[in-house]
């Protein structure tokens, strides 16, 4: 395993490198391209004062989530949360609830932060981390009331579509995470390609339910904010794909 330290900041960005049964080196095909961007002071502060507080550093063993925010409260963890703005608000909405978001984009953490910080928000957390590796070895079992997953890179090209986060190797991973019976996972996109291959590969995969009567689109539940880039994608006159599953089994 190796560890990188970023200067001046209390949290690290952990690889950990994976074999063959032959011990030859795996190239892991990621589902995003990690861009450290350009932390304004603002950001950067935010991080250095509230990482301690807010931060979840990556480690090769489950959370205890009742540890962390000393409650039994149920837990929505949304993966790529952007810039923070539409977690934020959510989690200032539902006070009774709690939340963690996982993101790779390092200005996103910091306006996250800062934005959490600036509301008082105390059910909230935050990883910097592949969400892969957070599931497969941080996340415990029957744990999740909702896993969210909002416009995620469509990877629109057909050449990078093995890149596309909703493959069925993560969905069954995930799905053992959800509360059964309870937990659901609700994904969007404004790509139609995208939307279709989603309900294909979550129709695949066993033990989970379509909410939508038709097993496929739901309209926009009114506990997800609108964010800038859905209403620009409006704006623009794209179409916005909701979907929403529930863990049967």
């Amino acid at each position: 395993m190796k560890q990188k330290f970023r200067l001046g900041l209390e949290w690290k960005k952990v690889i950990v490198n994976q074999y063959s049964k032959d011990g030859t080196s795996l190239r892991k095909i990621r589902s995003f391209v990690r861009r450290e961007g350009r932390l304004t002071k603002a950001q950067k502060n935010a991080i250095e004062e509230c990482w301690p507080r807010m931060g979840i550093d990556y480690q090769q063993e489950n959370l205890d989530w009742k540890k962390i925010f000393g409650n039994e409260n149920p837990v929505i963890l949304e993966i790529g949360f952007g810039m923070g703005a539409s977690l934020v608000e959510m989690a200032k909405k539902s006070p009774e609830k709690n939340f963690v978001g996982i993101e790779v984009y390092t200005p996103g953490v910091g306006a996250c932060l800062a934005l959490a910080r600036n509301s008082n928000i105390t059910n909230l957390y935050v990883i910097y981390h592949d969400a892969l590796e957070v599931f497969e070895h941080m996340v415990p079992d029957d744990s999740l009331n909702k896993l969210q997953l909002f416009f995620p890179d469509p990877w629109f090209k057909v050449r990078h579509h093995k890149r596309r986060i909703i493959k069925v190797e993560f969905v069954e991973i995930f799905r053992t995470k959800l509360q059964i019976g309870i937990g659901t996972f609700h994904v969007v996109t404004d790509w139609k390609n995208y939307a279709e291959n989603i309900v294909k590969v979550m129709n695949f995969v066993s033990g989970f339910e379509n909410v939508s009567e038709h097993r496929d689109y739901i309209p926009r539940p009114d506990d997800r904010p609108i964010t800038k880039f859905e209403a620009r994608a409006y704006c623009l006159g794209q179409e916005i794909w909701d979907m929403k599953y529930r863990r049967t089994a």
